[in-house]
């Protein structure tokens, strides 16, 4: 089995000591890099190339908002999923981060056995968005206003997709949804895909944004 590769960027050096004892001692987990501002850890990524970044918001030199946009801009660092490390109850920019790419988010003080799942939930190619974050975002952006920027290319979902599309934004799973919707979960997981591609969405994680900003919600099964 090849090991996660993993970096952690976060200026309190308590937090990258933390997350180093975690990793390296998980068979399926390798850290390959620390750093202590957003700027240090963008070289950081484009040096070592790794599978997930844990990465604090908040940080001098370059915070971590501004590092993820640079991370999710450059098609060369496509393979590294960012999950934000974050206080979640202080921090105001969970929507922006989920906006700019952000595969999900994991409270600093979360058990252990969280940010592992967070890790490996997201080296596999999912998000990490509980029902808890998903509920923020949406209060978020219902504190925003009326106004709502409805995706160029919602249009070219199908009504099913849609629909999947609708409940992705409360943070269940694709077995979840399933269960609520009486369809298999490879039915949900297929609509969800191609509404990812149609939608151009890095991943689940930033589907969930489209869907809340074009509106859609999810329906009564």
């Amino acid at each position: 089995m090849t090991p996660i590769r993993v970096v952690v960027i976060d200026d309190q050096a308590l937090v990258r000591m933390g997350v180093r004892a975690l990793l390296t001692v998980e068979e399926d987990t390798s850290l390959v890099g620390e750093a202590a501002d957003g700027r240090a850890g963008i070289e950081l990524i484009r040096r070592t190339r790794p599978d997930v970044a844990l990465m604090d918001i908040r940080m001098p030199a370059l915070d971590g908002l501004a590092a993820l946009r640079e991370i999710t801009a450059d098609p060369a660092l496509s393979g590294t999923r960012v999950v934000m490390l974050t206080t979640f109850g202080l921090d105001e920019y969970v929507f922006e981060a989920l906006h700019a790419g952000a595969s999900g988010f994991v409270l600093k003080d979360a058990d252990p056995e969280e940010l592992l799942r967070a890790v490996r939930v997201v080296a596999a190619g999912e998000s990490l968005l509980s029902p808890a974050v998903t509920s923020s975002v949406i209060a978020q952006f219902a504190r925003r206003g009326p106004a709502r920027t409805t995706h160029p290319r919602l249009g070219d979902l199908t009504e099913r997709e849609r629909e999947i599309a609708g409940w992705v934004t409360t943070g269940m799973s694709n077995d979840e949804i399933a269960a609520r919707l009486v369809v298999s979960a490879d039915t949900v997981r297929t609509h969800v895909s191609r509404a990812m591609v149609k939608l151009h969405a890095r991943d689940r994680a930033q589907l969930v944004v489209f869907a809340i900003q074009s509106g859609l919600g999810p329906s009564a099964p």
